[in-house]
């Protein structure tokens, strides 16, 4: 018999169970991108909204013109289409950041209820769900350039309700990987994993950038079509859980699809039917199991906050994220009015933050798995990030090659912690011992760690856009002042690890 190729001889000691562990990361991780996708147009298109009408300014300044020259001036406001009203008032970032701040307020609020309801539903069908409408709301916003909506109250209520919607993907993606894949590596996995939220914004940047210019509805529509388009994928393809069947006729485990079901009395029928079972064939239909009585229950909302390190983390990424949201919403504009480049070049040179964001995530899981510390590595690097962003603060007098290395250096170290504790942190949690095995509580506790982070989210780019009236150095002010009290809620956690006589992984939180 011919010798078997290596490449084939690898297809077949990759067994069954590491495709699949393959194919729900690559699903999750296409899900989840295409959310961040979805929320990158918005921070892309407000230096457009605005665009004309600082250049009018400009010409009306320049030119000294007094009031004999008002007319001339309205002329040119109105032939050049200064602004997309209302934004085109002198208070326009303050809107702009009531924009911002309605859509993350209502993903705070919806996020703790999220995580409850997505313990009790099946996750693919309360994730499809969740990406068709959000789909839907994102559409919506674009479609208020093409019917030349000018209502602000149009384009809060489409924020507020995409916001409330969006807050079905975080609890179920991170649930469903940690259902695929256990503590050893979680650290390095959840790092590579969550490289999705960077990806999703690199993405959003470049497809919004293409139509800001010259149709900036596209700029929304396109992502929201995206989106529904991933909400019909997941429908079709997302595997939920694992289920291994031991000793099948000698065959290897075997992991299916299921689906729960209830009897009365909590009867279970087996998973293969006797003939089935001795056959060692697994019939084509879809596998149901009976959730018996002696199932565990969900947890609740108080039980899950008395899980060991849950406050603490919550707390901390309350500010770790105010600052990685301030970033994600502002920081075009920011590049726009301190480095004088137009739109789309100021969003292509945002996408350098995200990829900064990448390398600092893995980097971050990487060292938490060989240190065994997670909440020393975020500490670690929420210190270096406050001079980072003093410095950043300084980008209009940078050069091009200072500003880009400024950029992959502060996206790194913002995003580092930020990745860490809504993915390898509260997997960690979600399934600490305290919970005596009870797995169900992890979509619980993954909501009230994003949930309180997603405040911070909310209150971050509302306070810039007040802040930023009075100039952007008040606006990083507040940053380091963020990343600070993020540091400072973890102390405790901190010396807890450093004072541990073991290094073992997830320490402060098992």
């Amino acid at each position: 018999m011919a010798p078997v190729p290596p490449g084939v001889r690898f297809l077949f000691t990759f067994n069954k169970d590491q495709w699949y562990r393959a194919f729900t990361f690559i699903l999750t991780f296409l899900l989840y991108t295409s959310f961040h996708l979805s929320r990158k147009p918005i921070s892309i298109v407000k230096s457009e909204l605005h665009k004309n009408c600082s250049m009018a300014s400009e010409l009306a300044t320049a030119s000294g013109g007094g009031a004999s020259q008002l007319p001339a001036l309205t002329s040119l406001h109105t032939d050049m289409d200064c602004s997309w009203k209302p934004f085109d008032k002198n208070n326009y970032k303050q809107l702009l950041g009531a924009m911002d701040y309605s859509f993350l307020f209502a993903y705070a609020i919806g996020m703790y209820l999220s995580g409850i309801i997505g313990e009790r539903l099946p996750i693919r069908l309360y994730l499809t769900v969740g990406m068709l409408c959000s789909g839907l709301f994102t559409c919506l916003f674009g479609l208020g350039y093409i019917y030349n909506i000018h209502s602000l109250a149009f384009y809060v209520s489409v924020q507020v309700a995409n916001g409330l919607v969006q807050t079905t993907g975080w609890p179920s993606v991170v649930t469903c990987i940690s259902n695929w894949f256990g503590k050893g590596r979680r650290g390095l996995v959840m790092g590579v994993w969550n490289s999705h939220t960077s990806v999703g914004n690199i993405l959003g940047s470049l497809i919004a950038g293409s139509y800001v210019s010259s149709n900036w509805g596209m700029s929304f529509i396109v992502p929201g079509i995206i989106i529904a388009a991933m909400g019909v994928v997941c429908f079709l393809f997302l595997i939920e859980h694992q289920i291994k069947i031991n000793g099948v006729n000698g065959h290897k485990d075997m992991y299916l699809q299921f689906t729960q079901g209830s009897t009365k009395g909590g009867d279970e029928e087996p998973l293969l039917g006797r003939e089935t079972a001795a056959s060692g064939r697994v019939p084509l239909q879809q596998v149901v199991v009976v959730k018996s009585e002696s199932e565990p229950s969900a947890i609740s909302f108080m039980g899950a906050l008395r899980i060991p390190g849950v406050i603490e983390f919550s707390l901390s990424l309350l500010f770790a994220k105010l600052v990685s949201y301030t970033f994600l919403f502002w920081l075009p504009l920011y590049i726009t009015k301190a480095a004088h480049l137009d739109a789309k070049k100021a969003g292509d040179l945002s996408t350098l933050f995200d990829v900064g964001g990448i390398v600092g995530g893995i980097l971050a899981g990487v060292i938490s798995d060989k240190l065994g510390k997670r909440a020393t590595t975020c500490a670690v690097m929420l210190l270096l990030a406050a001079p980072t962003l003093y410095g950043f603060s300084m980008i209009s007098q940078f050069g091009l090659g200072p500003t880009v290395a400024m950029l992959l250096v502060c996206g790194g170290l913002v995003n580092g912690p930020y990745a860490l504790i809504t993915t390898a942190v509260s997997a960690d949690l979600g399934t600490h011992k305290s919970l005596k095995g009870n797995a169900r509580a992890l979509s619980t506790v993954t909501a009230i760690i994003d949930g309180t982070g997603s405040v911070g989210a909310a209150v971050g780019p509302l306070l810039a856009g007040v802040l930023s009236a009075g100039g952007w150095d008040q606006v990083f002010y507040m940053l380091m002042t963020a990343d600070f009290l993020a540091l400072l809620f973890l102390l405790r956690l901190v010396k807890k690890e450093l004072t541990s006589s073991k290094s073992r992984p997830i320490s402060t939180v098992e």
